[in-house]
């Protein structure tokens, strides 16, 4: 889409406007985003599965992986929250889901005046507070354009490596029935091939209405706050603004748990979750993992 003489006078009054909020002292935003994921249901065994089975599995899913989060702004910092749903009674979904949900991000502070990303991380009853540098993502501006609510935004994309759990590493493996034994050289491909970094293209659309190079998650460094993002399975969507708000929300830095960096966070991650699927496959071949799942 290009812009024409009707929409010009309108998005020059809206960034003018925008302008004369951003430029008072006590600047304040939030914005609210839903994220969907999809995952492939291959990892649960699909092909094996009954259609019913499929449906409860994916109703299961639909509620794990579509969350609503706040993001609260001023010039230079941010905080992004997970909207606070309580659970319906009965919907643990059993050990595989539990174990799943013990991968939610926690809360995500950037500061990008001092270049510094934080998260308020717990795992399996630990307190982490992952400290980093935001990630310098190099922004590829696009031409295109698109409405989103009454913001007019604008494309642009970089690729970046995909540092999201994996949820394959809980699939069922090949050799159930021992056709291959554990150190086979196909198994090993298998496992050289999941730990091969994963390269993803981001595309984001961003307002310059909004002048803060803000966005979801560890999303930033564009001339506009981000309003959607197109991430691999995943996708986040803006569904509402409110610039300075009557109440304020306090930004506050993280600061509890154990200050690791995310590359260490992810080697721990990482050991869990293989110590995890030893564990519950080593269950289900002696027969007692559905017994314990449940």
């Amino acid at each position: 889409m290009k812009f024409n003489c009707i929409k010009l006078p309108f998005i020059c009054f809206s960034l003018f406007f925008s302008l004369s909020l951003f430029a008072q002292q006590d600047f304040q935003g939030k914005a609210y985003y839903v994220s969907k994921t999809t995952i492939d249901m291959r990892i649960f065994g699909g092909g094996q599965m009954s259609e019913e089975r499929k449906k409860q599995i994916a109703q299961r899913m639909k509620r794990m992986l579509e969350k609503t989060y706040i993001l609260t702004f001023n010039k230079t910092e941010s905080i992004y929250k997970e909207e606070e749903v309580l659970e319906a009674p009965g919907q643990g979904g059993g050990m595989r889901f539990g174990m799943m949900s013990s991968f939610t991000n926690g809360n995500q502070y950037k500061n990008v005046k001092e270049q510094v990303l934080l998260q308020d991380q717990e795992f399996f009853g630990k307190q982490f507070l992952i400290k980093d540098d935001l990630p310098q993502l190099k922004w590829v501006m696009g031409s295109e354009t698109k409405q989103i609510g009454k913001y007019m935004c604008f494309k642009a994309t970089t690729t970046m490596v995909s540092t999201d759990f994996d949820f394959s590493r809980f699939r069922r493996p090949p050799n159930r029935n021992n056709e291959n034994p554990p150190d086979s050289s196909k198994n090993k491909e298998v496992k050289r091939k999941d730990e091969t970094p994963k390269e993803i293209e981001v595309v984001a659309w961003y307002t310059m209405q909004i002048p803060v190079n803000q966005g979801p998650g560890e999303y930033w460094g564009l001339p506009g706050l981000i309003l959607e993002v197109n991430s691999g399975r995943t996708t986040i969507l803006c569904s509402k603004i409110i610039l300075n708000p009557e109440e304020k929300t306090t930004i506050k830095v993280p600061s509890k748990g154990k200050e690791v960096t995310k590359e260490e966070y992810n080697k721990i991650v990482k050991k869990k979750t293989e110590e995890m699927r030893e564990n519950f496959m080593r269950g289900r071949s002696s027969g007692g993992g559905n017994r314990r799942g449940r």
